[in-house]
């Protein structure tokens, strides 16, 4: 018996369009599956329905049949697949329930009734073989994004599951972590099934790739053969952006400056120290570097979201943020709204810088109705729409299809030269298409914290 059976699967979410259409799959003990597709295609859902949160916890339209382990999910609840089935999400911030990572690891175990004695020594099991062992006894709220992606994921391996569902396992974690994470996803014996936006990433260790469009399956193929149909029919998911030639550094208008800048979160515990970047108009320059290297604190000291223990940080003009993790930041129950904020409820501004974003005809959707890429694009409108003279953005390419990202990437730089751009990314490919520098942080071994290396971008 098959451990997945999906038979005429379509659901709409309340309110809101058909997210899948007829959907109709097998998944055998042991595979791989990749799912691929453009933002809003309907992976997310498919991953939900998996896992009984659709139509249980979403609720809305359901029709067809999902059979896990031969338990149909229309009369099995979340609850019942728990140790079964387990998931990493989309934003690992909306799953995190305790406030220190050992405890949320073993939150799981707990519910599942583990033996006591068992807990523990498989919390830290789990946080080991996603390379986290270190961070057992931080505190959640200081982890960084991609460091908070591997807790979540020990979290879902603890429980030993049949089915370990992962949607953008790899959204923000840099090449090196990554790799590393889906090794340990994989190897573990779990029949895994997992959404990505790098598929360069993820079709080594796949034995089987989905693609959606509008909530359809258009391909059901193996690797070899899935990769012919990318090249032929979907080259944007095969073929990597040409790269950018060389550039020079900036030499417009100095618009922010960190001078000897340090910062520490924890007395006696920096994750800067001593760092200097200079952003000109007209340049737009990457912040690379592992996870939990201070990037996404650098971008906040650059934005004034912080301010410096040591050192100075100067800005020339107004500043605009698009922090990591934006759908926390939602405020309002209407796209157009949200993007209005900015600028006084202008909204004309607002349904234009959504069009730029592709997302017109969303104008009137909740935000959080939105597939997390829409949600990211939506939070990138919301900072465009103000004309920043420095513009800095944290990750932006999470949850973002290849296509969209070749158009930010034009998109940036057709607009390079009307401000100063800082970009947080992993994203290696995007970095070296859009950027004029590239600035490499990295963990130093000693009590200093960080090393840096500038370089610029590719040719």
């Amino acid at each position: 018996m098959a451990l997945v059976q999906v038979d005429g699967l379509t659901f709409a979410y309340p309110a809101g369009p058909q997210a899948l259409r007829g959907v109709s799959l097998r998944i055998e003990r042991g595979e791989v599956v990749l799912l691929l597709g453009n933002s809003g295609s309907g992976k997310t859902t498919l991953l939900r329905a998996l896992g009984g949160l659709v139509p249980h916890f979403h609720g809305g339209r359901f029709e067809g049949r999902v059979e896990i382990d031969g338990r149909d999910t229309r009369t099995s609840r979340p609850a019942d697949l728990a140790g079964t089935v387990a998931m990493l999400f989309q934003d690992p911030e909306e799953q995190v329930v305790l406030t220190r990572v050992s405890r949320e690891v073993a939150f799981g175990l707990e519910n599942m009734g583990t033996p006591p004695q068992q807990i523990l020594p498989r919390a830290l099991s789990a946080l080991a073989a996603v390379g986290a062992a270190q961070l057992a006894d931080r505190p959640v709220s200081e982890l960084s994004g991609g460091e908070l992606q591997r807790v979540c994921l020990a979290s879902a391996l603890a429980l030993e599951p049949q089915l370990l569902l992962l949607d953008e396992p790899t959204s923000q974690l840099d090449p090196d972590s990554a790799e590393e994470l889906l090794e340990r996803a994989t190897e573990l014996g779990s029949t895994v099934v997992l959404s990505e936006q790098r598929p360069e990433r993820v079709l080594a260790a796949a034995t089987r790739v989905l693609f959606f469009e509008a909530g359809r399956v258009l391909l059901d193929a193996p690797v070899d053969r899935a990769r012919a149909w990318l090249d032929e029919h979907r080259p944007a998911w095969s073929t990597e952006p040409r790269l950018v030639t060389q550039r020079d550094e900036g030499t417009g208008t100095l618009l922010c400056r960190l001078r000897d800048v340090a910062y520490a979160y924890r007395p006696g515990e920096p994750v800067l120290e001593a760092f200097d970047l200079e952003l000109r108009r007209g340049e737009i320059v990457a912040l690379a570097g592992p996870n939990g290297s201070g990037k996404t604190t650098i971008a906040k000291l650059a934005a004034g979201l912080l301010e410096p223990t040591a050192g100075h940080v100067e800005r020339m003009g107004r500043a605009a943020l698009l922090l990591q993790d934006p759908g926390r930041y939602v405020v309002r129950d209407r796209a157009v709204d949200e993007v209005a904020l900015g600028v006084g409820g202008d909204l004309v501004r607002a349904r234009r810088a959504l069009a730029d974003v592709g997302l017109a005809g969303k104008e009137s959707r909740h935000p959080r109705d939105l597939s997390s890429g829409e949600r990211e694009r939506l939070a990138l409108a919301s900072v465009l729409v103000t004309e920043p003279d420095l513009l800095v953005l944290d990750e932006p390419t999470r949850g973002v299809d290849p296509e969209r990202k070749r158009r930010l990437a034009a998109s940036l730089r057709a607009d390079a030269s009307r401000r100063a751009t800082l970009v947080v990314t992993h994203d290696d490919v995007f970095a070296t298409s859009v950027a004029d520098r590239i600035v490499h942080l990295e963990k130093g071994s000693d009590p200093e914290g960080l090393t840096l290396t500038q370089a610029a971008a590719r040719g």
